[in-house]
Order: C-alpha cells, then sequence, then structure tokens
C-alpha cells in the first residue's frame, strides 16, 4: 500500500477509504506530525493522541458542512494536516507559516479560533442554536478534554445545551492530563468512570439472569432496579445526563472501528450526546509515552533521540520566581502558592514538593483561582497567584470584585507578560499593564532583569493593605547576579539609569535593557538621552516624572504592552493632571493596536521597532523632526 497522505487534499478524500487505509493514513498522520514538530516546536503529546478520533471525525462528518468544534487547540495537527495544509506543514509557529492552533482565517474547516481551554462547548451550542434557527440539519461536534473540563465555562455549555436539547455531539477526550496531571473532583469522577469497565460483563450476566425471570414479575423489577444501581455505582454516569445527555462510554479512543462505528450511528441520534473516550497523550512516540508532560510543548529536537535537558547558562525567570517564592515561604508560613493547572509552567513545582498544604492547582479554572486566593487572604494568609498573562485576562472580574474592592493582599505574579513567540495571538501577554493598571489600589511592576524580580516578590509579599501584582516575560534572564536576600522597594520609586540632556526614555520591564542598548547606539550618533528604569507602572514615581517635565522637552515611553491604556497612558494622564506650562513631546512606544501574529519573539520585536535598533531609529527620526520644527505639545502612540 503506497502513502496516502500526500494524496489528502481535504477531508471528501477520506471518505471512500477502507478500514486498512485509514489504520495506515493514521500512522503516517503520527510520522508526519513527529516529523514536522521535531524541526519547528509546537505541541506534540496531545495531536498524537488524537490521531485515530480525527481520522474518524472526518470520515464520518463532512467538514466543513458539518461543524468539528476544537478546544485549546493543541491537538489540531492532525486536523489541520486532512484539511489540505500539508505542503506548508514545515511552516508551523513560523513567521507567515501556518498557526499552531485552529484559526479561521485559515481555513473553512477552522469553526473556532482557539487558544484557550473550555470554550468549545459554548461554541459549538452557538453553531447548533443558529443551525436550528434557520432549519439546517448538519451535525455539530466539539471535541474537548478532561483538562478542559475543569473549566467552569464547560459546565456552562453542557448546562445550556441540555436546557435546549438541541442535536450536539460532545466528543470527551480522557488522558488524564492537561499540561500536568489533572487534579480536582471532576478528574476523579472521570477516573470511576473508567475503572466501571468490568460493569459491562457484570451488566451481561444480569441480564442473562433476567432473562430466565417471569417477565414483568416482581423480582425482575427489583432485579432491574438493583442493575440501575449498579450502573451508577460503577460507571457514574449520572453527572452528564443529569445535564440532558445521552452518554455513552467509556470507549477506547485508539480503536479505529469503534470510533467509526460509534460515530456513524450516534449522529442519526437526537439530542445532546456524550462520547468519553479513553486516549494516551503522545500515542505512538515512545519518548512522549513515557514523559508526557515534557511533551506536552516542545522546541526542535532530534525526534531519534527525543529531547536532551540541558542546564540553561542563565535562568528563566519563570525558575527565579519560583525559587524566591519557595525560599520566603520556608521561613513564612502564611505564603501560599496558587496555579491553574500549570505548577511546573509557573515555577511553583518545588513549592509544591517542599510544602504540599500550601500549593494549590486548582485545574484550568483562572477565576476561581482569583477568588480562592481571596478567601485565603481574609484569613490571613499571604497567596501567591501565578498564571500566564493570557489566561489571567479570564478572572479580570474576580481581580476587582473579589480581591481589589475588598483590600486584600493577593500577590499576582504574571508570566509570560509582552509577546511569546510562536504561539501566537491567542498567547501574547499584551493586555496585563492596561487591566491590572485600572484597578483602583492595585500595585504595578515589571522588573528589567531577574534580581529586580526577586525584589518586587518581596516588595508584594511586604504589603498588608491590597493587591500587587509583577510581571516578567517568558525565557531566560539577562544573566545579572543575584546575590542577598530580596529586599521590598519603596513603592512607585523609579531608577534612573543613565543620563543625557537630548530627551528621556522613561521604560519598563523588558524593555529597560533594549533602551539601555538604544541610548549607546544613540550616543554613538551624538545624541544623549536619559534612561529611566520606572519599575512602577503603578503608582507612578510623580516626583521623577515632574523633574523630567521641567528638564527635557522629548519624552519617550516604553514599554511590552499595548499602548491602548497602558503604562505611557499612565504618563500622559499623570501630565494631563500637570501645570507645567511648557510641556515635553511625549511618544508613546508600545504594542500597536493590532493583534500581533505568531513568529519568534525577536522577529516580533524587531517588526514592531521595540528592539535596540528599531528603538534607537525611531528616537532618532522624531528627534530630528522636532529639531524641524514639528510639534512639541502633543503626544503620540506607536
Amino acid at each position: 500500500m503506497g502513502a496516502i497522505l500526500p494524496g489528502i487534499r481535504g477531508p471528501q478524500d477520506l471518505k471512500s477509504l477502507d478500514g486498512e487505509q485509514l489504520t495506515g493514513l493514521c500512522a503516517e498522520l503520527r510520522e508526519q506530525i513527529i516529523s514536522s514538530v521535531s524541526r519547528t516546536g509546537g505541541h506534540l503529546g496531545a495531536s498524537l493522541g488524537v490521531v485515530e478520533l480525527t481520522v474518524a471525525l472526518h470520515h464520518v462528518f463532512d467538514s466543513p458542512r458539518d461543524k468539528i468544534v476544537w478546544d485549546v487547540g493543541h491537538q489540531a495537527y492532525g486536523h489541520k494536516l486532512l484539511t489540505g495544509r500539508l505542503a506548508g506543514f514545515d511552516t508551523l509557529r513560523r513567521k507567515g507559516g501556518v498557526s499552531g492552533f485552529p484559526k479561521r482565517s485559515e481555513s473553512e474547516h477552522d469553526m473556532f479560533g482557539v487558544g484557550h481551554a473550555s470554550t468549545s462547548i459554548s461554541a459549538a451550542v452557538g453553531y447548533a442554536a443558529a443551525r436550528d434557527a434557520r432549519g439546517g440539519d448538519n451535525a455539530v461536534v466539539a471535541v474537548i478534554g478532561d483538562g478542559a473540563l475543569t473549566g467552569g465555562l464547560a459546565y456552562e455549555g453542557l448546562n445550556n445545551a441540555g436546557l435546549l436539547g438541541t442535536n450536539l455531539i460532545v466528543i470527551l477526550n480522557d488522558n488524564q492530563m492537561s499540561i500536568s496531571p489533572n487534579v480536582g473532583a471532576i478528574a476523579k469522577h472521570l477516573t470511576r468512570i473508567t475503572s466501571g469497565r468490568h460493569y459491562l460483563r457484570m451488566e451481561a450476566d444480569l441480564w442473562q439472569f433476567l432473562g430466565k425471570m417471569p417477565s414483568g414479575s416482581k423480582a425482575q423489577k427489583l432485579a432491574g432496579r438493583v442493575k440501575e444501581s449498579l450502573k451508577q455505582l460503577v460507571v457514574p454516569t449520572v453527572l452528564f445526563e443529569e445535564l440532558g445527555f445521552s452518554y455513552y462510554g467509556p470507549l477506547d479512543g485508539h480503536d479505529l472501528p469503534v470510533l467509526v462505528e460509534t460515530l456513524r450511528a450516534v449522529r442519526k441520534i437526537k439530542g445532546p450526546i456524550l462520547i468519553h473516550l479513553i486516549t494516551e497523550k503522545g500515542k505512538g512516540y515512545r519518548f512522549a509515552e513515557e514523559d508526557d508532560q515534557r511533551y506536552h510543548g516542545v522546541g526542535k529536537f532530534d525526534k531519534s533521540e527525543g529531547i536532551k535537558v540541558v542546564a540553561p547558562a542563565v535562568p528563566s525567570y519563570t525558575d527565579v520566581f519560583g525559587e524566591t517564592l519557595a525560599a520566603m515561604a520556608a521561613t513564612d508560613p502564611r505564603i501560599h502558592g496558587i496555579t491553574a493547572a500549570m505548577p511546573s509552567g509557573t515555577g511553583l513545582e518545588k513549592l509544591c514538593a517542599q510544602a504540599p498544604k500550601r500549593c494549590h492547582d486548582v485545574g484550568i479554572a483562572e477565576g476561581h483561582a482569583v477568588t480562592f486566593a481571596a478567601g485565603l487572604a481574609c484569613d490571613g494568609a499571604r497567596p501567591v497567584v501565578a498564571i500566564y498573562s493570557t489566561f489571567l485576562q479570564r478572572a479580570v472580574d474576580q481581580i476587582i470584585h473579589d480581591v481589589a474592592l475588598q483590600h486584600l493582599p493577593v500577590v499576582f505574579a504574571v508570566d509570560r507578560g509582552g509577546v511569546v513567540g510562536e504561539d501566537g495571538p491567542t498567547h501574547h501577554g499584551v493586555f496585563d499593564l492596561t487591566f491590572l493598571r485600572m484597578v483602583p489600589g492595585m500595585i504595578v511592576m515589571a522588573p528589567r532583569d531577574e534580581d529586580q524580580l526577586r525584589h518586587m516578590l518581596a516588595t508584594a509579599l511586604a504589603r498588608e493593605d491590597g493587591p500587587s501584582a509583577l510581571r516578567y516575560p517568558r525565557g531566560a534572564g539577562v544573566g545579572v547576579a543575584m546575590d542577598g536576600p530580596p529586599v521590598a522597594l519603596p513603592i512607585g520609586r523609579s531608577e534612573t539609569l543613565r543620563h543625557g540632556s537630548d530627551a528621556c526614555l522613561l521604560a519598563v520591564g523588558t524593555l529597560v535593557n533594549p533602551a539601555l542598548a538604544a541610548a549607546e547606539a544613540l550616543a554613538r550618533r551624538g545624541i544623549e538621552v536619559e534612561v529611566v528604569d520606572m519599575r512602577f507602572v503603578k503608582p507612578l514615581d510623580e516626583a521623577l516624572l515632574a523633574s523630567v517635565w521641567l528638564r527635557h522637552r522629548e519624552v519617550f515611553t516604553l514599554e511590552e504592552n499595548t499602548v491602548v491604556g497602558g503604562f505611557g497612558a499612565g504618563v500622559l494622564e499623570w501630565a494631563a493632571a500637570c501645570e507645567e506650562t511648557s510641556p515635553p513631546h511625549v511618544t508613546c512606544i508600545g504594542i500597536p493596536d493590532v493583534f500581533q501574529e505568531h513568529a519568534t519573539r525577536a522577529e516580533l520585536l524587531a517588526a514592531m521597532g521595540l528592539d535596540a535598533g528599531g528603538l534607537a531609529e525611531r528616537i532618532a527620526t522624531r528627534l530630528a523632526h522636532a529639531r524641524d520644527g514639528g510639534s512639541q505639545a502633543a503626544g503620540s502612540a506607536s
């Protein structure tokens, strides 16, 4: 049998394949995913675990007429390969190439753009309601993992689907993993279901026994009730059935003939249906099967040898945060760490090993994580909520209503602040300075290096009368020395790092060091600029600003955050209330007001002019324009 995958131009080409060909296609998909991801990096384990399901879905259903909605999107590489993107798949997650997540603008088969968990059921219910309103008869399928089922939004979707009673198929891909092993009562509930496979044999024996009794007899009716009670004891599917779903499973998610047969059967059944599949994350690649956490998201690697672990020359910001928090927690029993399904990704593993009762993984439930932290703080604890910037967006109401309004000393450790690279627009953390800065009473800090991160964590934990946030980027620090214990910084105090009279650069976080490099480049052109590490986005160092306003005609604010409502906007708000009669011209430099696509972090920063070279050129151009008679009175943003 020759290669099948090269001949697949779209899902329609799967319709004529027989069982043997479909099985061969699964093997080719796995090989292609492993080969491509080894060269580009990406989310490996999840896509390998749903190969048979992906093939079965596109063999049975008619995409794009039938709507297949993927949750999170980590597992959609096979889907992309079967929907016309094989030729460009080696550009996966590269600038201008195939996105690492489903994306509506990329393919008519990507029904819903996604990158955050727990959205698929709600989106699918929307598709189903629109279909019902126009009198359509197409199928709607949501594919969600058990990890995403820890998110409350998934249950809002299930609840609404059950209320509507609409025709909808939800496929629960249960591999007992998200990025880290799943936690919580839902995970335990699903484990109980999967442990009940022996029920099927017990049920068969009971029905054989019932068949020997007189039809309609009291004994048969009593035995029937025993059978139902036994089912709920051994296979507790009542959670889904009470929500209005017909439950089927658990089934072997790697048994292709069973999957095809089941999907063909259930698409004819009316009402909401939930199919529970048991799969293995990383299926078909030995290294990923043996270490499903490490092979969830990977960089480039040798597929024949697997990932080689090399100790980094410079620790990451995440590692420095985790080490510092664990050290501080060792002497302060009030400190608790909280994460939303990412103990390894957020650096909390050491604290979890050191003080398991004070380290809490709440699952993919960011809103709950924040309110849970508020409850801890009400009882005198000092909770530190460690969540990626892009995911903290999901908990803005809880930050305002449950924490800030009650002046609770909750610390937010905002990881992956700024652009994160190849994961693209769903994962760039470019809004946190804006939504955190708007919260009354919130202190917002951004370190220029890993040592400053330590001191900012100490600053946040020293506060007793309200919330604090520190945001830091993905990846390695800059390699500075970290001597002595972390100490609290003076609140709202900046640090001037370089003096100059031609302009002043007010920078925060990741743009402080590029600002210094840009200043060096400008000095070689005869332009001397002052560089200030503001350190605090809120409160601002108003004394420093007042001094700058008196001494400079040109001021630039630099931040790796959207220019809309961010640090620069805060400076302009302060300037609007300033009584200086001849204010300087302020240029706000940051992330433009458009979503940034996927590319390497370096490529993205260069394209936006936020690297040292780009900053130097933009500053020099503005200063030349000012010398030639440009406006001196208004601010601008870019």
